[in-house]
């Protein structure tokens, strides 16, 4: 399944070794009796948090439903079970292969916008500031985001 999403995110997004792309949303509620502020969130609204991992063609491969809206997305991942296990390596993905047309080894990663950590399994964009003027780093970024869908 993992070299099947990552054969389609290769052709349709032009991004290789990528199995999976992970986002949050937050849904806004009424809240609840006695909650305080632990579902208030930075858009000034009560939420809970569905955090989504999709493959290339946005079909949903694994889901955490029900943060609290006050958690970050990165908080969230870090404690939902695809986060532990990625961390741990307890996932049962295929590590990596080299890059098309080249002897380069690369990691299959997840890719995310800001809100997630840098880490080997899991890429995020070059802060803007970063990537102006370096053709290199806005390419990464163009690819990575997916702008224009």
């Amino acid at each position: 399944m993992w070299r099947k999403i990552a054969e389609d995110f290769e052709k349709l997004r032009g991004f290789p070794n990528c199995k999976g792309a992970l986002d949050g949303k937050h849904f806004v509620i009424e809240a609840p009796a006695n909650s305080g502020s632990i579902y208030f969130n930075y858009k000034h609204t009560f939420s809970i948090v569905l955090l989504a991992l999709v493959d290339a063609c946005y079909k949903f491969i694994a889901v955490d439903v029900g943060a609290y809206g006050r958690n970050s997305d990165g908080g969230i991942f870090a404690q939902c079970n695809l986060g532990k296990r990625l961390e741990n390596g307890t996932l049962p993905v295929p590590i990596g292969k080299n890059l098309p047309g080249s002897s380069t080894f690369a990691p299959y990663v997840i890719v995310g916008d800001e809100a997630f950590p840098l880490k080997t399994y899991l890429m995020r964009p070059y802060p803007g500031h970063q990537a102006t003027g370096d053709a290199n780093k806005t390419n990464f970024n163009h690819r990575l985001l997916w702008p224009g869908d």
